[in-house]
């Protein structure tokens, strides 16, 4: 494939703790982070990760060890992910959502030297503990109490004086710092190893689109489990701002704070949107007089929806385009774009934007001949901000990962002016309220109940979430069961967003030639008249 080389990337040297360490020294008093337990200075976040930092080698946790985090959104959890950097360790955060038995793959795979943990997930990590391959050698509860639980040690413990020493690597942007589990139509997580530079290069393209200020407020709802980490989190703190940190999304809290706190950015997926619309009217008066801009992505906003919240809040909208591979965002649909969509261009609306800087996206067909304009294809990437590879899995690596450029199993199309369209998914996940679900890992869970001889799981349109999981079922001869006693059963053995939200029963699952289900035709009767197709990850 022909195609010029992307510009140079600026990011070069750049490693994810310097924005943390100049801004502690230019506002040291600034707010850092706040959460519903406590508020942190810059100074003092430096200050905390620098004996993070110290405590990890004290431990004897070398450099590229995995360190394992599984909380809610929490001030500790931001100080792992810089702490980590600066000693030269790779953070994996692990779903808070997924059920025990895929957190124990996913520390099978990683093999962790450390797991922090948060309260309501000690028990069940705990029980893990006897049954991993290669369990971690330290184990940290962030709450106080919870380090009374026998082999438990207390954050605070990490956080005593006595580590309080500068930590001093040798600088590699290409040194790994996050590892986020994604995964392949297998249904097998994997983990996307993504450098300093990769990082770095992202945030920086993040910045540059949303335009964050020093001091700025972020509301941060979106989980730090997750590659929205990077505009969420990471971005506003690189250029000085400050976050505040939400466990759990509740609608309410969400629109109070953006009403009393002066926040001026956050990101948001449109199911939460949604839920936040419908909270307005609880409130007496609001006045989101600091609301500058509202980043969304993993699904696409209906234009009844995107004008209701325009006219509710006031502010401007961005939509990215992106994926764990490659950090987070790929494209940007900015808010002059949104405006232009609504007034005159409604195709615009249809689209997920123009790429990131640095980045250059092409289309490609079968034999990976790029595509003109107009022509749908495969989507592929390129760009600074692109994983290193997949953990462990290099045939995996190779076939994502060719030529430097990402295939991302993606199909669309670019049209004259650079806006990318996606039409559909080569992989068959489904985005449901902002996470991404994986149909093979449910189907083999639906294939052990003894009623179920086929199974194949399916996303279809839901006004709220965007898509939900539908399981289309081929019951065993005889057999008798109730949608309602396969909900439950998947309940037991899946993560709460992984569960199918409804069950048909047909007699055979259509197939091709050589024996595949045919995905296609069976979502077809769902989103046939789909104004929207379906965003990036």
């Amino acid at each position: 494939m022909n195609a010029k080389r992307p510009p140079a990337d600026t990011t070069s040297g750049a490693l994810l703790h310097d924005a943390l360490d100049r801004w502690s020294t230019r506002q040291p008093h600034a707010l850092f982070a706040a959460d519903a337990g406590r508020k942190l200075r810059y100074a003092e976040a430096q200050a905390a990760t620098r004996r993070l930092a110290a405590a990890f080698q004290r431990a004897g946790l070398r450099p590229e060890a995995r360190v394992a985090v599984l909380a809610k959104n929490r001030v500790e959890v931001v100080l792992l992910y810089y702490a980590a950097a600066r000693a030269g360790l790779t953070v994996v955060p692990l779903n808070t959502r997924l059920a025990p038995e895929e957190w124990a793959y996913i520390l099978d795979d990683a093999r962790p030297s450390a797991i922090f943990v948060d309260g309501p997930f000690m028990q069940a990590i705990d029980r893990l503990r006897t049954t991993l391959a290669d369990p971690a050698e330290r184990y940290v509860a962030l709450e106080p109490d919870d380090a009374r639980i026998a082999g438990w040690e207390s954050f605070e413990q990490w956080l005593a004086p006595q580590h309080d020493r500068d930590v001093v690597m040798p600088p590699d942007p290409d040194r790994d710092v996050l590892q986020l589990y994604t995964s392949a139509t297998t249904g097998r997580p994997k983990g996307a190893v993504l450098t300093h530079k990769a990082v770095c290069a992202n945030i920086t393209q993040v910045g540059q689109a949303i335009g964050v200020s020093p001091g700025e407020r972020s509301l941060v709802v979106a989980p730090l489990f997750h590659a929205a980490v990077v505009p969420s989190t990471l971005t506003p703190l690189a250029y000085g701002g400050s976050i505040y940190l939400q466990a759990d999304f509740r609608p309410t809290e969400v629109v109070r704070a953006l009403n009393e706190e002066q926040i001026g950015f956050t990101v948001l997926v449109p199911a939460m949107l949604q839920a936040c619309l419908a909270e307005l009217g609880t409130l007496a008066t609001r006045h989101f007089e600091a609301l500058r801009l509202i980043y969304y992505g993993s699904s696409p906003i209906a234009r009844p929806t995107l004008r209701a919240a325009i006219d509710a809040f006031g502010c401007g909208f961005m939509q990215s385009y992106g994926m764990t591979e490659a950090s987070q965002a790929v494209t940007f649909l900015t808010p002059q774009d949104h405006l232009r969509g609504l007034a005159d261009r409604p195709e615009l609306l249809l689209s997920a934007g123009r790429p990131a800087s640095q980045t250059e996206i092409a289309i490609l067909d079968p034999l990976d001949r790029q595509l003109p304009p107009g022509e749908p294809g495969e989507v592929v990437i390129r760009g600074p901000q692109l994983m290193r590879c997949y953990w462990h899995q290099p045939e995996a690596t190779a076939a994502t990962l060719r030529d430097g450029w990402l295939h991302t199993g993606d199909v669309g199309s670019l049209d004259t002016d650079g806006y990318l369209t996606i039409r559909d998914r080569l992989k068959d996940m489904i985005v449901s309220g902002g996470e991404n679900v994986y149909p093979r890992a449910i189907e083999e869970v639906l294939m052990h109940h003894s009623a179920v001889a086929e199974a194949a799981v399916i996303g279809v349109p839901d006004p709220r979430w965007g898509e939900t999981v539908k399981a289309v079922i081929v019951p065993r001869e005889d057999a008798s069961f109730s949608p309602d006693e396969v909900i439950a059963f998947c309940r037991e053995r899946l993560g709460g967003f992984e569960v199918p939200r409804s069950v048909d029963v047909v007699d055979r699952l259509p197939r091709n030639a050589a024996g595949k289900v045919l995905k296609r035709v069976l979502r077809e009767a769902y989103w046939a008249g789909q104004e929207r197709g379906v965003a990036g990850a």
